[in-house]
């Protein structure tokens, strides 16, 4: 097996964790600047994540190991997952391939993991969020599943590698109605799956309507950092994602070097771009109420659907 898929995962697992602060960062400064404030600076989730990472954890008492794992399983979920998506180059790994089924099973040990920390934790907050969290997961996974299968259709691959080379070599791919659609849908359901307005607010302080941060109330220090980094990541690289599929110029085609650079530089582009739009889009719309939160995820179930019927009708 050629080390060179290996390496440039590493390289897409590096490139990642220096983008995940800054992307958070990007979107706070965005938001801030939007709303007539002068914000903290791009580099401010930097330093509160070296500022928790060297404080010592307080867990509640009567908490079972869980609430020591889960931040653990959370954050090499993540990491995991940025191997696997190509975001610096469209490499498939042969030992773990980045398979539809494969991507969408390291999401949801994810959510598993932080929803099982917001129960461990004992309180009613956290068992609040952590039902919110697994209703809301339960929409979204399939809608992800339908949509990455209406890409898959044109290629003949569920494999996230191929589909995005194959938009970079067919640029016609990308305007098709089922790319268009499908696209949509995505970035639907990575709203809410990271926990973005409209389905969650990230920087809300009211109990009722958290969801997100009602699963982290009981989490601090090293714990949080970790917590954190995986959710910036998770967000940074389903970004990435959508990012390629949308514009997948600049997604290198081999290891060499310099198609592995500018892959890098390409997709700290995308993803200052789309953090500058998300910032926007956030600003400029209110939190659904949690009970409407279904019919959005319900909508973007049927554009996914519709993209599927698109690619065998045109195929």
């Amino acid at each position: 097996m050629s080390a060179a898929p290996l390496l440039v995962a590493l390289v897409q697992v590096t490139v990642a964790v220096v983008l995940a602060p800054l992307v958070i960062g990007v979107t706070r400064q965005t938001r801030a600047r939007l709303e007539g404030r002068v914000g903290p600076g791009v580099l401010q989730p930097a330093r509160d994540l070296r500022k928790l990472i060297g404080k010592t954890p307080l867990r509640a008492a009567g908490t079972s190991p869980m609430t020591v794992v889960a931040p653990v399983v959370l954050l090499t979920s993540s990491l995991l997952l940025a191997a696997l998506v190509p975001l610096v180059a469209a490499l498939p790994l042969a030992l773990v391939p980045g398979d539809l089924f494969v991507v969408v099973s390291v999401l949801l040990v994810g959510t598993v993991a932080i929803a099982l920390l917001g129960l461990d934790g004992g309180s009613a907050f956290g068992g609040m969020g952590s039902s919110r969290h697994m209703t809301i997961a339960a929409l979204v996974e399939p809608t992800v599943l339908v949509a990455v299968y209406a890409l898959s259709i044109p290629v003949g691959s569920s494999a996230l590698p191929l589909i995005v080379a194959a938009r970079r070599d067919h640029p016609a791919s990308i305007a098709s109605p089922a790319g268009v659609l499908a696209v949509v849908a995505l970035a639907i359901v990575v709203l809410a799956e990271t926990g973005r307005l409209p389905i969650d607010n990230p920087s809300t302080h009211l109990e009722l309507t958290m969801i997100h941060e009602a699963m982290v109330l009981e989490t601090s220090g090293r714990d949080l950092a970790w917590v954190d980094l995986a959710s910036w990541l998770r967000l940074s690289v389903l970004l990435g994602l959508v990012g390629n599929l949308l514009l997948p110029w600049g997604v290198a085609g081999s290891a060499a070097p310099g198609p592995v650079l500018l892959g890098a530089l390409a997709l700290a582009g995308k993803l200052a771009l789309l953090a500058v739009l998300l910032a926007t889009v956030e600003v400029a719309m209110a939190k659904l109420r949690l009970f409407r939160v279904p019919e959005l995820l319900a909508g973007s179930f049927v554009l996914a659907f519709l993209a599927v019927t698109a690619s065998y009708l045109v195929a």
